[in-house]
């Protein structure tokens, strides 16, 4: 379908961006543990990446050029913000949560964002080593090291963590 005014790139940009919304949300839910703030986030890659879907130089790179955008656009969210507290991740937990996924949130947290985007792209959006040396801009073999860095980190933090109860 075509639509006046709209070019075939905005077009698959637009497609990409519905049929992935749900992805890029819990991406940026993941960082900022804040359903107005990751909405936001996630629109304001959404506007960019539109905006600039003239600038996508190969089609097929479309869905990893997106990620990166948004990933640039947490990024940027969370040096502006101060982290929430502990006591507001639990607020925002509800009753549901346990306590270790309260702790594996915070641990995450305390990874470099380079490490967490790895950790959180390959666990939670299921994508391959080469798709996420893609959206990071790094060759295969950092994005393993940073994989096994950080999963390494988080075993020392949530053993640490779990020693206490």
């Amino acid at each position: 379908m075509f639509f006046p005014g709209k070019d075939k790139k905005e077009q698959q940009i637009e497609q990409i961006l519905m049929e992935n919304y749900n992805s890029y949300y819990r991406l940026a839910y993941s960082y900022v543990h804040n359903e107005d703030d990751a909405a936001d986030i996630v629109q304001n890659g959404a506007y960019k990446a539109i905006l600039n879907s003239s600038t996508l130089k190969k089609e097929e790179y479309a869905k990893t050029w997106i990620y990166r955008i948004m990933l640039n656009e947490i990024f940027r969210f969370v040096k502006k913000e101060v982290h929430l507290s502990l006591d507001e991740v639990n607020a925002e937990a509800g009753k549901e949560d346990r306590y270790e996924e309260i702790d594996l949130k915070r641990a995450l947290d305390e990874l470099p964002s380079k490490d967490k985007a790895v950790i959180e792209l390959k666990y939670f959006e299921e994508m391959k080593f080469e798709e996420i040396a893609e959206v990071l801009e790094e060759n295969v073999s950092t994005v393993k090291s940073r994989l096994y860095r950080g999963l390494k980190k988080l075993r020392l933090e949530l053993s640490d963590a779990w020693q206490w109860e």
